[in-house]
């Protein structure tokens, strides 16, 4: 079969098409599944360009849809011809974040050999059903940047009717923010240093957009549009540059869901400001698979499909990666067989 495999120590330019084993069949409680597609988030990007070292010869990315090809004894939820979906973290299955979800020693395409194969055979507790009548394109974006958002709001942020959500980009979770936010009756607030960008989001159903090149200290436009409360929630996106006004954003009592470092892995937090808010200031990493099953549930509830900005061969991946590090995307990126 094919495979995307990474030489060490990693750099697009070390991105292969390789010949690998085929996987064979399932064992017990395991399921075979044909991959037809994957979508890209910025995880899989630093394992790409070496920022996140992994093993020489890695399978790359995290995400991936399929159809079940066969199942192991003992498998029930499952069946072939099912369309499926991958999950972040394998080992998490429900309840709280835990000892053994610390790193990602257990992710695809990371720790363990990920989605950019034609066929996989793993456990069928890392997969859910994906929504009916999806592509696998469409599928593969629930896994990371889905689910994130999801959680992000639901799960963690208890995002209620009314309440107003603040989220910095137009990637693919600022747009399941968005989608999720009109499931949940709040609004939205996004931010782009692209009016076009903001249009669109708007057109998706944000309620405001402010571009952060024309307004530097984009805190004081938040706070302007909300008559000076600030916002509930926060999907804090930048990391280290961006956390300052975010925490000047967030009103009284409020949440910030700290879950990208696009501008750094670690900076300066104006710990005063954020104790005079009394915000709740929470780093969060993907989510588990129960959640995953909810947000595939409500996905189907509400009629909604993810925003697809670009869709490539599986063979472009490295062509795939270089087009999301210009940043001029808009929603998710996939490849596909």
């Amino acid at each position: 079969m094919k495979a995307l495999t990474l030489k060490a120590p990693g750099g697009l330019d070390h991105i292969s098409v390789s010949d690998m084993q085929d996987p064979g069949e399932p064992g017990p409680n395991q399921i075979r599944v044909a991959i037809g597609a994957s979508s890209l988030n910025y995880h899989d990007l630093l394992v790409a360009n070496g920022s996140i070292p992994t093993e020489d010869g890695r399978i790359l990315m995290s995400d991936g849809a399929g159809t079940v090809e066969a199942v192991g004894e003992g498998v029930s939820e499952f069946k072939v011809g099912d369309s499926v979906v991958s999950c972040f973290f394998p080992q998490w299955q429900a309840g709280p974040a835990c000892h053994n979800v610390w790193g990602f020693g257990n992710t695809p395409g990371d720790g363990i050999d990920g989605m950019a194969a034609q066929y996989v055979v793993r456990s069928a507790n890392a997969f859910t059903l994906a929504p009916t009548g999806w592509s696998h394109a469409e599928s593969a974006t629930i896994t990371t940047a889905g689910l994130t958002a999801w959680r992000a709001l639901v799960s963690d942020g208890k995002v209620k009717p009314g309440d107003t959500i603040l989220t910095l980009g137009t990637g693919g979770v600022s747009i399941a923010v968005i989608q999720i936010a009109n499931m949940l009756g709040a609004k939205v607030i996004v931010t782009s240093s692209s009016d076009e960008k903001l249009k669109r989001a708007k057109a998706l159903g944000a309620t405001e957009g402010i571009n952060y090149r024309t307004h530097a200290q984009w805190s004081e436009k938040v706070l302007e549009l909300t008559h000076g409360k600030g916002v509930d929630h926060i999907i804090e996106l930048g990391g280290p540059a961006t956390l300052e006004q975010s925490i000047q954003s967030v009103r009284v009592g409020g949440h910030i869901s700290l879950i990208g470092v696009l501008t750094g892995r670690q900076g300066e937090i104006p710990t005063a400001l954020l104790m005079g808010k009394q915000a709740r200031l929470q780093g969060l990493v993907v989510g588990n698979r129960c959640e995953q099953q909810d947000y595939v549930a409500a996905l189907e509830a509400n009629n909604i499909h993810p925003v697809i900005d670009k869709t490539l061969p599986f063979t472009d991946l490295a062509k795939a990666f270089e087009h999301q590090a210009k940043g001029s995307h808009f929603g998710k990126i996939c490849v596909e067989w």
